[in-house]
Parts: C-alpha cells; sequence; structure tokens
C-alpha cells in the first residue's frame, strides 16, 4: 500500500524551535525530552499527548571493566611507553560521556583486573547484577584469555574495546565473529558508543508493545528473541476512534502546518488535510491507551473497505518523524523492521513494495508512507510534495524527495531470526505519473548484487545511509541470523 510523508508533522513555527533543541533526545536518550519553550495552547489542552512519551525509555544497565597485566610492563604490548595512568583517565572520561549523552547507566569498576582473583570477582559481579552487558576494555595484549573466559562464562552480551596496541589479527578474527560478542579494535570511542546503542536499541524492542489492527480478535504474544509484546485488537477499534476524533486545534495546527511545509501540494484539501491529522490525533490516543509504542494495522484493506473517509498514511510520517513506528497492511515483521532503523540507528525508515526495474539495472522502492527526518530525528526533514493515496485517490500522502547519490541501507526482519540487510545508492526519486504505484518512489543501484530481480525480501524497509556493518553487528549481539540478496542468483535451467 502507498504511505506518507510529512515534515514538521504536529510543530507549529514556534513549536519547530522547541523541537529541534529537544529531537536528539529522541534519537539518543530513547525519548526523554529536555526543557524548552513554554507549552502552546494545544499542548496545554486536556487530551494533548506529547509524541515522546509514547517512545520505550527503558533502563539500561551495563557493567565494565579495565583489563591489564600486573605494572609495571616490560616488553610486549602495549609497550612500556604506553602511559597507563593517562589511558584509564581518558577511559573513565569516555564512559561517563556516553553514559550521558546515551542515558545509560554504564558502572565502571573502582579498580582495573589484574589477576585471576580479579576475574572471578568480575564473573562473580555479573552473574548477581545480571546486567544487559558487560563492557570490558584492554590495556595490554595478554588479556585475551580472560576475554574468551567472560565470553564462555558470564552469559551476557560482551562488547570488547581493544586500543591499538592491545591485540593483533589473530586476537580478534575468531571472537570477533562470535554469537553474544561485540569487539572494536580501534582507537575510535564512536564504535564502543555503537555498541552501546545495540544494547539500548534490544532494551527499547523488549520494552515495546505493537498495537497490531487487524481481524476481529484480542489478544497478546511476545515475539521470540526481541522480547517485543504484540497486543492484537480488533480492525474497528481504530475506525471506531477515528469516527470520534474532533476537528481540535491540535488537528487545526497539524493540518496547517503540513500543508505550510509542503514544498508543493497537489491534490489533497484542506478537508482531507484536516481528517489526517484526525488519523494522527486518534493513533497517539490509541497508542495511549493501550499502553502501545508502535502501531501496524490493516490499512490497505480498511481503505477497500470503505470504511474510513481517509487512508493514514499522512499520519503515520507524522508518528514516523517523532520516532514512533507506524507500519502498513498489518504486516508484523515489517513494523519490527522499522522500530529497528527507529531503534538502532535514530532514524525513521521507510517500508516499501519492491519492482525490478529491468531497462536500467535498478530496485524501485515505492509506498506512500515514509518519514521525511531521513538524517535522524534530530536532523532537518527532507522536502515533500503533499499528494493524495495513489492506489484510491483519497486522503493525504506525501512524495518524499530523497537525497539523490546518497547510499541507503535496506532491512528487513524475515522473521524474529533472521534479518536481510542490503545496501544501495539511491538514483533518482519517481514520479507518479508517468510511472504508476505509490507516491514516495525511488531508484536504487544495488551494493553487490548483479541483478536487481535478485534482490531479496518484500516489504524491505530502506533508511538513509550504509549501516550494514551495524545492522549485522547488532545481530549477532543478539543471535540474529543476517543475509544479503545473492550476488549471483542461480536459476532453473531454461528460465531467464
Amino acid at each position: 500500500m502507498g504511505h506518507v510523508n510529512q515534515c514538521h508533522g504536529c510543530l507549529s513555527r514556534r513549536q519547530c524551535l522547541q523541537y529541534i533543541t529537544s529531537a536528539a533526545i529522541v534519537a539518543t536518550a530513547a525519548g526523554r525530552e529536555v526543557a524548552g519553550a513554554a507549552p502552546s495552547p494545544r499542548e496545554r489542552s486536556a487530551d494533548f499527548i506529547d509524541p515522546a512519551s509514547l517512545r520505550p525509555t527503558p533502563k539500561v544497565r551495563v557493567a565494565a571493566a579495565l583489563l591489564r597485566m600486573p605494572t609495571p610492563y616490560w616488553l610486549g604490548w602495549p609497550g612500556t611507553t604506553f602511559d597507563l595512568d593517562k589511558h584509564t583517565k581518558h577511559v573513565a572520561s569516555q564512559i561517563e560521556r556516553s553514559r550521558r549523552t546515551l542515558g545509560i547507566d554504564i558502572e565502571l569498576a573502582e579498580k582495573p583486573i589484574e589477576d585471576e582473583a580479579g576475574m572471578s570477582a568480575l564473573v562473580q559481579r555479573v552473574a548477581r547484577s545480571r546486567p544487559d552487558a558487560l563492557l570490558v576494555v584492554l590495556q595490554h595484549m595478554g588479556c585475551w584469555g580472560w576475554v574468551e573466559r567472560l565470553a564462555n562464562e558470564c552469559g551476557t552480551p560482551l562488547l570488547v574495546m581493544s586500543p591499538i596496541g592491545t591485540s593483533f589479527t589473530g586476537h580478534v578474527i575468531g571472537i570477533s565473529r562470535r554469537p553474544g560478542v561485540y569487539v572494536v579494535s580501534s582507537l575510535e570511542w564512536s564504535a564502543v558508543e555503537d555498541g552501546l546503542r545495540m544494547v539500548r536499541a534490544k532494551r527499547m524492542f523488549e520494552e515495546s508493545r505493537i498495537l497490531w489492527i487487524h481481524n476481529n480478535q484480542r489478544n497478546e504474544t511476545v515475539l521470540d528473541r526481541l522480547g517485543t509484546r504484540v497486543r492484537q485488537i480488533p480492525r474497528d477499534t481504530f475506525n471506531e476512534w477515528f469516527a470520534r476524533e474532533p476537528v481540535s486545534e491540535e488537528v487545526k495546527d497539524v493540518a496547517a502546518d503540513m500543508r505550510r511545509h509542503a514544498k508543493r501540494i497537489v491534490e489533497p484539501t484542506m478537508e482531507d488535510t484536516l481528517n489526517c491529522a484526525r488519523a494522527y490525533t486518534t493513533a497517539k490516543k490509541l497508542l495511549a491507551a493501550e499502553k502501545a509504542n508502535a502501531l501496524s494495522m490493516d490499512c490497505l484493506g480498511m481503505v477497500g473497505a470503505r470504511l474510513v473517509p481517509t487512508p493514514p498514511c499522512g499520519a503515520w510520517t507524522l508518528l514516523q518523524d517523532h520516532g514512533i513506528t507506524a507500519g502498513c497492511e498489518a504486516d508484523l515483521f515489517g513494523a519490527t523492521s522499522l522500530m529497528l532503523t527507529s531503534y538502532l540507528l535514530g532514524r525513521p525508515g521507510y517500508m516499501n513494495d519492491p519492482v525490478a526495474e529491468t531497462a536500467k539495472n535498478l530496485l524501485i522502492a515505492a509506498h506512500c508512507t515514509s518519514g521525511t527526518r531521513l538524517w535522524g530525528f534530530d536532523k532537518s526533514p527532507a522536502p515533500y510534495i503533499m499528494r493524495d493515496h495513489s492506489e484510491s485517490s483519497l486522503g493525504v500522502s506525501m512524495q518524499v524527495l530523497w537525497p539523490v547519490g546518497e547510499p541507503v541501507t535496506l532491512v528487513r526482519f524475515s522473521h524474529a531470526g533472521e534479518v536481510i540487510v542490503d545496501t544501495g545508492k539511491l538514483v533518482s526519486n519517481v514520479p507518479t505519473p508517468p510511472a504508476g504505484g505509490c507516491r514516495t518512489s525511488v531508484e536504487i543501484r544495488m551494493d553487490d548484487v548483479e541483478d536487481a530481480r535478485d534482490v531479496l525480501g518484500f516489504h524491505q524497509v530502506v533508511t538513509l545511509g550504509n549501516h550494514r556493518r551495524l545492522v549485522r553487528s547488532f545481530c549477532q549481539l543478539y543471535g540474529i541470523n543476517p543475509i544479503h540478496s545473492p550476488e549471483r542468483a542461480p536459476h532453473a535451467e531454461g528460465v531467464a
């Protein structure tokens, strides 16, 4: 189904300034807001729901320790000239900075571990406190035996920082590919923070509830590996709530902002835009009432049955730009794929229908819902054109203009234990018409895939940037199998 896109969401011009100062927290501190301008009249209304309150904010606990040999050092790497005291202070300051910026509780052991007694105490500490991960920073090449022991005995995800001078390729070649372990052999602390983001993303999955709106049943289950709760509710729930949703001051403000910031408006009328804004406020209220953090709805079926006067495309764009996953067509694993880009990468994704462009050997990714804050929830939005939903000629769908020439990543949970991960480069935005299909439509030249027809999956989620290594590392840390579209797919004999 085609789905939406929007720019400044429910923000007025003045609120936009407030949002920009606080939106980084959505991306880096799991949705906590910072102080900004005074609340607007609509925010002070009794039924206003701040979208940031719908994003999960789990407590994340990481134990940390330095591993080294007894001092003073003599021969062997990192060498006698290695300033151990300076490095120890530097690590402590980096951990404190990461704790503050990522919103993660990192408890560094008071003293570096230098012997077997210290190692045993660390293993016992981890077993007793059961942190979400253990981070160890090496200060000597002789510590790799201890790293192996921690990987075997701790029973928690292990993050290993090996500064240059504390390992050879032989030390990392095996353990760096082991499930449950993430190894950084580098001087770049940002790579350690990537590992911490993985831990935080997993906790966000565990603390999330997806509202699965389809069929006529109500039940709740939990996804394997991810730990995400899935609450199924009858499809009619949404249109019943929508029918009661008034044209409030918030609805009027949201609609006005959508039109004000559009690069161009083609089909949607003001009434269409007000209905789009009503769908957005309805979704927020339903999520809050069900204590849910994400949703996936049988929107295409509802439009086909004419149960609602507007597809929710534009409303879903608004939610996506606030870091709230809103998935199309009741595709549960499409929604979890959107949650992966939101929680791990701090930016919206774009669930799409894949089309092979055989004349140019490109993949076309098309849908009527795409976030606009492609570079991150705290970044400026991409331009968009206000269109209607292409398959029904109803409502509002944003044609988001993706930046040509930029790299993209495609991810798709086949199931909770497997993720398809591919990358490519944006070639063009495809207009409709002359093309048919969905409003946001982009051509992608795939990396390491000889024929675009062989790209795996359906409803893959496209997100800006090349994040293949980070997504694969997340999968490795949590025992999820990452797969890649075949570079050259074998075909049955006689089949083109």
